[in-house]
């Protein structure tokens, strides 16, 4: 059945209560709390080390910078749709180490660390980091800092695992999803990927971002309710596989739409399968009783929902013909089936079959909307898929997609990297033999120029006191590394891509429903050229710096490097 859950839940059961009197409290009463399994301890040991030695060192006042940036596009492509910042946003709210963590803690680290060290970490939250980002759903490229943190250097170091975690799968999930819905086009997509994912909370997560990214709806139930996503669905090659034959149907009657007396919907099914069989030319014993039998009990639980899958013996010979039967006699009770799932085979050939196997029952009985029954397909769809059917043509109306888009089979991971530019105001930098290593340095301001036309041209990075760019001038935009790319770029309007999204213990910005943010993807989406989001060799943006930090940049690295001696 074909269904969707139309209540949200107010609140996640595992979560943690957010701090009272925030910008989120008072003005987002629908947000979901936070998922109870991210908390402080969900980090890497080294931090809690890195945070000990910073301590003892007395760098516990520093105040660093961070910026988490990925270095390359997943999937081949040249765009990454950003997602996840809700949810780490929510990490700062509830930062803090309970004492079970301190008392956990102590069995971990060496008897050297001092005790007092475990009362710094009792009393530590996020009510001195500040927190800028580029809205959640917004298109980002390599370089660009998606968030920049800043605050006291162990506390914000403490953080750098939680943080690259809620961005990195949810980034690249999502990414993943807007590659399928640029595939399939207009074509309902659904997520069924609730088995494959990597455990419960991966699945949660991907059909949480798989809708940012796209998709329509989900097979997975909590999710629904959890997040407000539409919730779809039919039943398994086993319902259909339970059922012997007619005698298995203890209720053969189905109550007319219209409210009249009940009719024996056995007896109708029975009566329209000869003519069904005769019109589509399939002689009734090639049709399984058993798999009718099957529909007929479906049918009559769900007479407005009636979804079948055909595919469980054979879908010409037996699954349309008994679908159709079955349709048949809901539609003289004043019903209407929904379609078909295909779940195996060649599915270009088979919905193609199938939609002149549809045309023919509308034309033989005169009900023309049976023409227009959904195709819906499965059967480990990837992108490739899509792009190969869409090239042979086929008559498929909605996708239900599972292991390639929540397990992200042709990339695992996105890479995104948490990096120290500024520590005390003094710009940092790392260095690598390997450029794409190579961190900006210092604080920056980050902007998006369009083109008069409204298509993002390039990304721009300037130092905080330099002049932002507007549409009255033309800018110089230099490559970070190679001297000899660079390029003048008179934008036609100017985006101010990061925002403040937390300080002093509070959320800042208003933060968007699920549905919002997936608005706003479609919308950043929008605006890049095609050739950026073409599936094969697509043509790569540009993110450039500004003359003044490109300049800052290189006499850092020189003033960096070692210089070597010949002997």
């Amino acid at each position: 059945m074909l269904s969707g859950l139309s209540k949200k839940e107010e609140e996640m059961e595992m979560a943690t209560p957010p701090p009272q009197g925030s910008f989120n409290d008072s003005h987002i009463s629908h947000k979901n709390n936070q998922n109870g399994i991210v908390q402080s301890l969900l980090t890497d040991l080294y931090q809690v080390t890195m945070a000990y030695a910073y301590w003892k060192s007395e760098k516990r006042h520093e105040i660093a910078v961070f910026d988490l940036f990925f270095r390359k596009n997943p999937f081949k492509g040249e765009f990454t749709l950003f997602a996840g910042l809700e949810e780490c946003l929510k990490y700062l709210q509830n930062f803090r180490f309970s004492e079970s963590d301190i008392n956990y803690l102590r069995t971990i680290l060496p008897p050297s660390v001092e005790e007092e060290f475990y009362d710094y970490l009792g009393s530590l939250d996020a009510s001195e980091v500040s927190l800028y980002a580029v809205p959640e759903g917004t298109v980002v490229f390599p370089r660009v800092p998606l968030i920049t943190v800043e605050g006291p250097l162990p506390v914000v170091q403490l953080m750098e695992t939680t943080l690259l975690n809620l961005i990195n799968y949810a980034s690249l999930v999502a990414t993943n999803a807007a590659r399928f819905r640029m595939a399939a086009g207009n074509k309902q997509l659904l997520e069924f990927g609730l088995r494959r994912a990597q455990g419960p909370d991966g699945a949660l997560s991907a059909s949480r971002y798989c809708y940012i990214g796209g998709f329509d709806g989900t097979s997975n139930v909590l999710a629904g309710k959890m997040f407000d996503i539409p919730v779809r669905g039919t039943h398994a090659h086993a319902f259909v596989t339970s059922y012997v034959g007619l005698q298995d149907l203890k209720n053969r009657l189905l109550t007319p739409l219209d409210g009249d007396s009940p009719t024996d919907f056995v007896s109708a099914c029975l009566e329209l399968r000869e003519e069904v069989c005769k019109t589509l030319d399939v002689l009734h014993e090639e049709t399984k009783e058993s798999e009718l039998t099957a529909f007929i009990a479906y049918a009559t639980a769900f007479p407005k929902g009636f979804l079948a899958l055909v595919d469980t013996y054979d879908v010409l010979r037996s699954g349309v013909p008994n679908f159709c039967t079955v349709a048949l006699a809901l539609h003289r009770l004043g019903y209407r089936a929904i379609g078909i799932r295909l779940d195996s085979g060649d599915l270009a050939y088979l919905s193609k079959a199938v939609r002149q196997h549809f045309r023919k029952i509308a034309d033989r009985f005169e009900v023309p909307s049976m023409a227009n029954f959904t195709i819906v397909a499965s059967n480990d769809i990837n992108e490739d898929t899509l792009h190969s059917l869409n090239q042979q043509g086929h008559e498929i109306d909605s996708f239900g997609i599972g292991t390639h888009l929540v397990t992200c089979q042709r990339q695992p991971a996105l890479g995104c990297v948490f990096k120290l530019v500024e520590v005390n105001k003094q710009a940092r930098i790392k260095l690598s033999q390997d450029m794409d290593k190579v961190t900006l340095p210092g604080k920056k301001n980050i902007y998006r120029l369009y083109s008069h036309e409204g298509h993002a041209l390039i990304d721009l990075m300037q130092r905080p006191h330099e002049q932002p760019p507007d549409n009255e001038r033309r800018v110089l935009c230099r490559h970070p590394f190679e001297e000899s790319k660079r390029a003048y770029v008179s934008p036609g309007t100017v985006q101010l891509l990061q925002k403040l999204y937390w300080t002093k213990g509070e959320i800042q910005e208003y933060l968007p429903s699920l549905k919002e943010i997936r608005e706003r993807a479609i919308q950043s989406l929008a605006t890049l050229r095609e050739d950026h989001k073409r599936a094969l060799n697509p043509t790569p943006y540009k993110v450039a710096v500004s003359a003044d930090l490109y300049q800052f940049l290189h006499d850092m690295w020189l003033d960096n490097a070692p210089i070597g001696e010949l002997s």
